[in-house]
């Protein structure tokens, strides 16, 4: 694709292609079928610099944005899913909102050492009774003079058993919705704070997803993040930058099953000809190949707003949307083109099809997507 990037964007993509190729690839199945977290592999992207991509200089970050954040995501998730969404839920979900709505006290405390990986983050939002309707969680946090007190729990917590660092919404206003939802920084540690077992998935083996149990953990109020009565605002401000994320994991697992299908298409050989021959074969790659292309756009235009600080709500859940759903459908041709070695464990198309699946799911699924999407549309028709 010819698309502007600059010399700094060409070398950090080529950075993370390079990286993803040499240090990721030869080990990610391995990882996947063990279940295994990329330790080693995630400390060197931090002294990469791609841990910290939305921290400031300052506090010991890159501050590559959103856009060049798009690019390194898309290069991981095309050999690894798992260590992907483990870089983007560090970026996105934890950084990012520190980053925009954290005091100076807790950027000092705890940006410097996100930004080198030396701890890890999670964004704890959904709870067992509240996925797609965040507004409806129900873990407690109750102020007891200088500090609050957290009761509840939450599911499906990525990087959840190796974080050292969480973002946990609670609600502080039992008499309201949306406005009564608070977020807080929670360390690893807290007296009453427990980490669930590991979850067994579809797929992503090598990302941990657990449930969180608060029973009387308190909490210091300088561990708010935002002002109280804030954490719904917050929680979707940065889920929209966790689409693009989850967007770009999309393409690039998509663009693996492009890569593998087109070499497989070339070598397998049936009726005498490469399968590759076959307009029936051929018609699935240029159609994978040019929803890839789409995909990517969507992804690029909803960083490029997001860096410029204009509303990129709608443009997200679009990517999201979009790239998702034709991650789901790239992934179904390329185990069909495989055919029967497309369903076996030797041939990577099988992971991708795995980890494809959950792109429709987290940061939002894609009927939320939709919901958000056509009220965008709706908004200037009806008032809404």
């Amino acid at each position: 694709m010819q698309y502007d990037l600059t010399e700094e964007q060409r070398l950090i993509q080529q950075t993370a292609r390079d990286f993803s190729d040499r240090e990721i690839a030869p080990v990610a199945d391995a990882h996947n079928r063990e279940g295994r977290f990329p330790v080693e592999i995630v400390k060197k992207l931090g002294d990469l610099g791609f841990l910290g991509m939305l921290i400031p200089e300052e506090y010991g970050g890159s501050n590559m944005g959103n856009f060049a954040l798009a690019l390194v995501l898309e290069e991981i998730n095309r050999v690894c899913a798992s260590t992907g969404v483990t870089v983007s839920v560090h970026n996105s979900l934890v950084s990012g909102p520190i980053t925009r709505w954290g005091s100076d006290e807790l950027k000092r405390k705890y940006l410097p050492r996100l930004a080198t990986g030396e701890i890890l983050g999670a964004y704890a939002l959904s709870e067992p009774d509240s996925g797609s309707d965040a507004a409806s969680l129900s873990t407690m946090a109750v102020r007891d003079g200088g500090e609050y007190v957290i009761n509840g729990s939450k599911s499906w917590i990525t990087t959840g058993r190796e974080a050292d660092v969480f973002i946990v919404m609670t609600r502080t206003d039992p008499k309201q919705r949306s406005r009564g939802i608070t977020a807080f920084i929670l360390e690893r540690g807290l007296k009453g704070f427990t980490i669930g077992r590991k979850e067994e998935k579809l797929g992503l083996h090598a990302s941990s997803t657990v449930q969180l149990f608060f029973q009387d953990v308190r909490v210091p109020v300088h561990q708010m993040l935002g002002k109280e009565g804030s954490g719904f605002n917050i929680a979707m401000h940065t889920l929209d930058g966790g689409r693009i994320g989850i967007a770009s994991q999309a393409v690039g697992i998509a663009q693996a099953c492009l890569d593998a299908s087109t070499k497989y298409a070339q070598e397998r050989e049936a009726f005498g000809a490469p399968i590759g021959t076959f307009q029936a074969i051929q018609w699935k790659l240029a159609n994978m190949a040019t929803q890839i292309e789409a995909a990517r756009l969507l992804a690029y235009n909803a960083a490029r707003l997001k860096d410029e600080g204009k509303n990129h709500t709608k443009e997200a859940a679009m990517a999201k949307l979009f790239a998702s759903e034709m991650c789901n459908d790239a992934a179904r041709e390329a185990v069909q083109i495989h055919g029967g070695a497309g369903y076996l464990q030797d041939f990577p198309v099988e992971r991708y099809f795995r980890d494809a699946r959950i792109t429709e799911i987290y940061e939002g699924t894609s009927e939320i997507q939709r919901i958000v999407i056509s009220r965008h549309l709706l908004h200037g028709i009806y008032g809404h």
